[in-house]
């Protein structure tokens, strides 16, 4: 029997997070901090108390070192945004998107926007998935079809998830 196109695309979502839950369990805010070099990104609490990810336009070379805290904000920051602009009336600006404040927040913050994502996908046809409509406004999308946003969405989340479980490695290798 065939698998849909979008049955395939939540595989691949399953799959990715799985992986970040696997690597969830077991860190903590220290963990989620630790700056791995001394040129790094983070999450830091601003003036007002609200939690804001080093950023630079454009990148710097070499891009910093990040956190897995900076890592979270990253993938929250791009799932907004691509929530709001797919499946919404648009996105708040990259500034607007704050970092929960602790890694328990940050984890329920991102299980909130994988279940809006796969509740959006989950009634998608293959008409919705060829369509540019969706994708025109994304900053990063811009004339692509909703499919290979979804597809990007998967490599994006595997990726930063990746990137989290070598941090994680890596913090707990220091001895």
């Amino acid at each position: 029997m065939p698998v849909s196109r979008v049955d395939l695309l939540l595989r691949q979502l399953d799959i990715a997070w799985a992986l970040l839950e696997y690597h969830l369990d077991g860190l903590d805010d220290e963990v989620c901090l630790w700056q791995p070099a001394p040129h790094c990104w983070t999450v830091r609490p601003d003036g007002r108390g609200r939690w804001t990810a080093d950023w630079q336009v454009p990148e710097p070379d070499p891009v910093p070192a990040v956190t897995i805290g900076w890592l979270t904000w990253h993938i929250g920051f791009w799932w907004t945004t691509t929530l709001g602009h797919c499946f919404g009336s648009g996105a708040p600006e990259r500034e607007e998107i704050t970092w929960p404040g602790s890694l328990a927040a940050a984890a329920a913050w991102l299980r909130g926007l994988k279940d809006r994502w796969r509740s959006h996908l989950s009634g998608l046809t293959d008409a919705d998935l060829d369509s540019t409509d969706r994708t025109a406004s994304l900053p990063w999308g811009g004339g692509q079809t909703l499919a290979d946003v979804a597809g990007w969405v998967n490599v994006e989340l595997t990726k930063n998830v990746a990137e989290i479980g070598l941090l994680h490695t890596l913090h707990g290798a220091r001895g």
